[in-house]
């Protein structure tokens, strides 16, 4: 049996979202306990709870909403890398101890992995313009992070989000890398295709290469 890595950080009412942002609630509007045919549930939250993938129209008024985001980026052989730096932003240099020559996607793995799902953190690390614009310069498609952002916490101008639409690059924020050795892996975090959406959850899982 193939292992199988879930790097999915687990939705519920107490996933910690955004600051301001909605959280997740299911209410059960048909219960079998109560004589119904089938239990039934609406949902409602955000569209970047826990795992998610952005789409360009949630930092660019003319970019494509979710639904209308290509999956080829989504899913494919992907490198999953832990970074020593535990804030602040992240430069070509801090990947000095890997290398990346070769890969399509990143994930990168920080401290943010080993906090619980309803927790907050205090401090994380993003990538750089730089860095991205490195990464597309060998032919990257995706990067990811396990922090709830490709910017600065409190950034506005949001440097690391226009960056990827500019080299045509994606990303996912919210994974769980945790317990998940450094290396190479196939990716897939297919993103729902929900209509007028700017974002989505995700299943993410990886797993390992075959070699022959």
């Amino acid at each position: 049996m193939v292992q199988i890595y879930d790097i999915t950080r687990t939705v519920s009412p107490t996933t910690h979202v955004w600051p301001g942002d909605t959280p997740y609630s299911a209410e059960r509007v048909m219960s079998i306990s109560n004589g119904e045919s089938v239990n039934l549930t609406t949902l409602t939250t955000t569209a970047h709870i826990g795992t998610h993938a952005d789409a360009y129209y949630h930092y660019e008024a003319d970019g494509y909403t979710i639904g209308h985001m290509s999956l080829a980026a989504y899913i494919g052989p992907v490198r999953v890398v832990t970074v020593r730096k535990e804030s602040g932003p992240l430069m070509p240099t801090d990947f000095s101890h890997v290398d990346l020559v070769g890969g399509q996607r990143l994930l990168i793995h920080s401290h943010v992995s080993d906090l619980p799902d309803d927790q907050w953190p205090d401090e994380i690390v993003y990538p750089t313009p730089e860095l991205i614009a490195w990464l597309a310069s060998m032919d990257y498609v995706l990067i990811g992070l396990d922090s709830p952002s490709v910017d600065a916490l409190d950034s506005k101008d949001l440097p690391g989000h226009h960056a990827l639409r500019q080299h045509h690059m994606v990303n996912l924020e919210g994974l769980m890398l945790k317990d998940v050795p450094d290396g190479d892996y196939e990716l897939i975090a297919l993103p729902l295709k929900l209509d007028q959406a700017c974002g989505s959850p995700v299943r993410a899982i990886l797993r390992p290469l075959t070699t022959s």
